[in-house]
């Protein structure tokens, strides 16, 4: 197995940006949902503001940038507000649905039929056999040094059928995971040791004990605990 393709995504729903080399933090990959969309009665995600999925979104020298336009710039500020939002900066770990990594493998990518986008993965894990990460819940990713735990399969939303490119929504696609897959997909997992990972690293699937210390987060604009 290999690392097949890391992402990050600096604005929380916005459009997120390939690596091909990412570092691991105790926050999940750095630089990763650094500012999100306020809307007069919480946060604004792409479940309920579709279009926000497809705006672009990348990291520049002093932090995210919004259609290449620094983040709390009027222009990114204009991307936005046709939403109902603006940009704002938070780090704390409420910023994360569930927890701070997502992983996705290939194998499972391909049996759904989707683009991988709609899915928003930090890492694709590449040489994996349909269903094969059924089992990976409670085992970790090693890849050299960092130590990814994987805690639960991901329950997806609505945001799987936005195209990340147009906004057209395509609503068979959530049917299509419900009733082929159980409406999971892909796992939540968080970074037990810290460090770099490259596009092509050797990974490795080991069994652990450890846990996440925290599990939940921000989810249709309402923080919750698990």
């Amino acid at each position: 197995m290999r690392v097949e393709a890391l992402w990050r995504y600096p604005v929380k729903s916005l459009g997120g940006e390939p690596l091909e080399s990412a570092e691991f933090t105790s926050d999940g990959v750095a630089g990763d949902r650094l500012v999100h969309v306020q809307g007069p009665r919480g946060v604004l995600t792409g479940r309920t503001r579709y279009g926000l999925l497809t705006i672009p979104a990348s990291t520049g020298p002093d932090g995210p940038l919004v259609d290449g336009h620094p983040w709390d710039s009027r222009q990114a500020h204009e991307r936005v507000l046709p939403f109902g939002g603006r940009l704002t900066r938070y780090t704390g770990p409420e910023r994360f649905d569930v927890l701070n990594v997502l992983v996705a493998t290939d194998g499972q990518v391909a049996a759904a039929g989707v683009d991988v986008r709609r899915l928003r993965p930090n890492i694709l894990i590449g040489g994996v056999e349909a269903g094969e990460e059924d089992a990976w819940p409670g085992h970790a990713l090693v890849v050299g040094d960092v130590v990814i735990g994987m805690y639960q399969k991901r329950a997806r939303c609505v945001v799987t059928t936005i195209d990340p490119d147009t906004g057209a929504q395509d609503l068979d696609v959530h049917r299509r995971i419900r009733r082929e897959f159980g409406g999971v997909l892909c796992l939540d997992s968080w970074v037990v040791r810290a460090g770099v990972v490259n596009v092509g690293d050797p990974v490795e699937v080991v069994p652990t004990d450890e846990l996440p210390d925290r599990v939940g987060g921000w989810i249709v604009g309402r923080p919750y605990a698990v």
